[in-house]
């Protein structure tokens, strides 16, 4: 006896869901796409049937019918890091808002495969693309290809591509500026790199502030501490180890704070009694201490709404000039500035 296979199921099409809510086959699907007039009370009978007989959209035949796309690609650098994973949910919010769906594609650290996933996400047929770039590459790649994209974070190409950024140089300038005021001169940097636009314009906000009180900067105290805690507690300790050790660090992103709190807390440094911090990025843990820690608090969520926003806009006008978009951050102090001890 030969043995039947079982049967998939049979999904559930648009002529039946027209039938049921009892409209026809087009008006069916201008409600259930958003592409067309519908009245609010069709609209809402047209997605009630869907739901009950279990009718979901087939986004991939809609593309290749309409030659777009309802997707969009997301290249983020690392989701284990919080920054990140919040400017991924600001940006999967607001394309939920606007009927968008996200191919999300997460680098873990690995920067080298930024381009291998940028065609990842074409092969996809996204719509666009926000990414945090790594380089100026992914820019040009995607302009050949007329693919639109949103740096959001840094920016590479600032001619040619919209970016939804932070004024990092103003923001670390106003940071260290508050060690200055509270009576430090030997000031510790920690930063991951200075290559992006990033950490480039933190590390000049930071020489700008000693610069404008004549305080000669210390090439010593400006330290390259890694991508992960563990390296950066490593540096951190280093540097908080010296005879000379710093009266106080700025710690210029989340990853970095934590590894210097936690050098400090090794080598039994009292913070702010022995040694001031300050971060840049906030994450939980920062409020969760004793005492708190002070950072320059950036919204990573609407930094991601932001760029899906201007991403939308962008493929609606194609030819509108390149933009910036700058959003403010603000300064949380939680008590982890003191003036230098003795």
């Amino acid at each position: 006896m030969t043995e039947q296979r079982p049967q998939p199921p049979i999904r559930p099409t648009i002529r039946e869901v027209a039938d049921a809510a009892g409209v026809s086959r087009s008006t069916a699907s201008r409600a259930l796409s958003g592409n067309g007039y519908a009245a609010p009370e069709v609209r809402e009978r047209v997605r009630a049937a869907a739901k009950e007989i279990g009718y979901v959209v087939d986004a991939t035949a809609r593309s290749l019918k309409q030659r777009t796309s309802r997707s969009v690609g997301v290249l983020v650098s690392d989701l284990r890091n919080v920054f990140y994973a919040e400017l991924a949910s600001g940006i999967g919010e607001e394309a939920r808002a606007h009927g968008r769906t996200l191919v999300l594609v997460d680098l873990r650290g690995d920067n080298s495969d930024e381009l291998e996933a940028a065609e990842a996400l074409v092969a996809s047929r996204v719509s666009g693309v926000i990414a945090t770039p790594v380089s100026g590459q992914l820019s040009g790649f995607l302009r050949r290809i007329g693919v639109p994209l949103i740096e959001v974070d840094r920016r590479f190409d600032t001619q040619a591509t919209d970016a939804v950024v932070v004024d990092n140089r103003a923001a670390a300038r106003d940071t260290t500026a508050r060690l200055i005021a509270a009576g430090h001169e030997r000031i510790a940097l920690l930063i991951d790199e200075t290559e992006w636009t990033t950490g480039e314009e933190r590390e000049r906000g930071y020489l700008d502030a000693l610069a404008a009180r004549r305080i000669r900067a210390d090439d010593s105290l400006i330290v390259q501490a890694g991508w992960d805690a563990d390296e950066a507690m490593a540096a951190a300790r280093r540097i908080l180890s010296r005879p000379d050790r710093p009266t106080a660090v700025f710690a210029a992103n989340n990853v970095l704070t934590e590894g210097t709190w936690r050098a400090a807390s090794a080598l039994g440094l009292r913070i702010p009694g022995d040694v001031s911090l300050v971060g840049f990025d906030d994450a939980p843990w920062m409020s969760m201490v004793q005492p708190g820690v002070s950072t320059r608090s950036q919204d990573a969520g609407a930094l991601g709404a932001t760029a899906m926003r201007a991403l939308l806009e962008r493929i609606d006008m194609p030819e509108a000039p390149v933009r910036t978009i700058v959003l403010p951050t603000r300064f949380v102090d939680r008590g982890s500035v003191a003036a230098p001890p003795g």
